[in-house]
């Protein structure tokens, strides 16, 4: 082991750095678990497409609309405190999705899925940084926290497709349960307390209407019918939802309630258009996989887990690339690999589109993969580094928030257009990546 090594697992202890990755592990292995094993799970509870693209959105909606909430109930009440809460809350409703009965009610306890995994985001962060005081061990520790963390990611749509056909699809979300009571048991005994803010009220406004605005919007989206009175009232709801979310974030930051979103944040151009380049990274990534799934089990025949092994030259190189782009990032700054991460996102879903040989859809998948794994990191620098230091945390949750919205959409816009075609959703996933590496173009520095 070398001395830097050392010093990352010396500190408060390695086991205490597996724990916390362990919670952050399953957040992010919940957005991807779901997707190849949504047609099992509409071969057993009915519902067709548009109760299929709620199963898969009700977790990210409600992760995305309750982060920057989470972040501020962390400072408030304890990181640590607020982390064993989520876990819990993670584990009991794991269990509970497992058996669900009906896919209204897996779409309701995937929403209070999503919630507890909001709480998991900031407080495992917050924890590391607590943990390790010095700088570079600190450093060190949030390296191996992001890398083993993000493998949940990666390996969702594997481990989805291998469970569901082994067990069935309800796997999938019980042996969630093992994992967050080991992070309890390892995190209650080992990690820190942090200190709380006297803390001002939590901004019910901005939470009330965010949830609104993106629920309203996706409701909008799913249905499709675009004369319906239903559809035509939940997006003038959503709008409505959107200026009143707006106008709450204007208020003062020195008032009894702070806002979710400071408006200084928008100072730099950057930030702004660095959270839509980062909701258009997962409005690709999240609607390709949804896609594709569907697609393969449904017209190629392919089983849950040759689906789940067929995204393998996607998920190794969005595994071991991001060492990679970090150097990359440290060298020429985060602008080239940001739009050439877009680039091949784009080229990537251009050839899933174009082709049905294997092997170049494949290297399709690679070239999607490379591309994940050069914007996301990329992005995530270049947004950090235009927020002012006391409102990190805030830039840190409005990025995660900003993509899981992304992740939403794209499932919503392209689940729409499936009917039409797999070709025809994957071409417009495709354009709208060109899309975000202009932007990357041309608003990163």
């Amino acid at each position: 082991m070398t001395s830097s090594a050392a010093t990352t697992t010396r500190g408060p202890g390695a086991l205490l750095l597996l724990g916390l990755s362990l919670g952050y592990f399953l957040v992010l292995l919940d957005t991807t678990v779901i997707t190849v094993a949504l047609p099992a799970v509409g071969a057993d509870l009915g519902g067709g497409l548009g109760a299929l693209q709620w199963v898969s959105n009700g977790y990210p909606l409600a992760f995305a609309a309750l982060l920057l909430t989470a972040g501020a109930w962390s400072d408030r009440h304890g990181a640590r405190r607020v982390f064993l809460v989520g876990l819990c809350a993670f584990a009991v409703l794991s269990a509970a999705t497992s058996v669900a009965w009906s896919v209204g009610v897996l779409i309701g306890l995937r929403a209070l899925l999503g919630v507890a995994g909001a709480l998991l985001v900031p407080t495992s962060l917050a924890l590391v940084a607590t943990a390790w005081t010095e700088p570079a061990a600190r450093a060190r520790a949030t390296g191996v926290w992001a890398a083993l963390s993000g493998t949940g990611l990666v390996a969702g749509p594997v481990a989805g497709g291998l469970l569901t056909d082994a067990f069935g699809w309800r796997s999938v979300f019980l042996v969630n349960v093992p994992v967050a009571l080991a992070a309890v048991v390892v995190v209650a005994r080992r990690a820190p307390e942090t200190p709380r803010s006297s803390g001002r009220g939590t901004d019910v406004t901005g939470q009330v209407s965010a949830v609104v605005a993106l629920g309203a919007l996706t409701y909008g989206l799913v249905r499709a019918r675009w004369s319906a009175p239903d559809v035509l009232g939940a997006l003038a709801v959503a709008v409505l939802a959107a200026v009143v979310f707006v106008l709450a974030q204007r208020r003062p930051e020195t008032g009894p309630v702070a806002p979710m979103l400071p408006p200084r944040l928008f100072a730099d151009r950057t930030f702004g258009w660095g959270l839509a380049a980062g909701a258009i990274v997962n409005f690709g990534l999240s609607g390709v996989l949804f896609v594709l799934s569907l697609s393969w089990q449904g017209t190629r025949g392919y089983s849950a887990s040759a689906a789940g092994l067929a995204f393998l030259p996607l998920t190794i190189p969005t595994a071991l690339n991001p060492v990679l782009t970090g150097r990359l990032v440290a060298r020429t700054g985060p602008k080239v690999p940001a739009v050439a991460g877009f680039l091949l996102m784009a080229a990537g879903t251009a050839a899933q589109a174009a082709t049905t040989d294997p092997l170049l859809a494949a290297l399709g998948l690679a070239l999607l993969g490379f591309g994940v794994s050069f914007a996301i990191p990329s992005l995530m620098t270049a947004v950090l580094g235009a927020v002012p230091k006391d409102l990190a945390g805030v830039g840190g949750g409005a990025v995660n928030a900003a993509r899981q919205t992304g992740a939403v959409l794209g499932v919503a816009v392209l689940g729409t257009l499936l009917p039409a075609g797999p070709r025809t959703a994957l071409a417009t996933a495709a354009a709208v990546l060109v899309v975000g590496a202009v932007i990357a173009g041309a608003a990163v520095e």
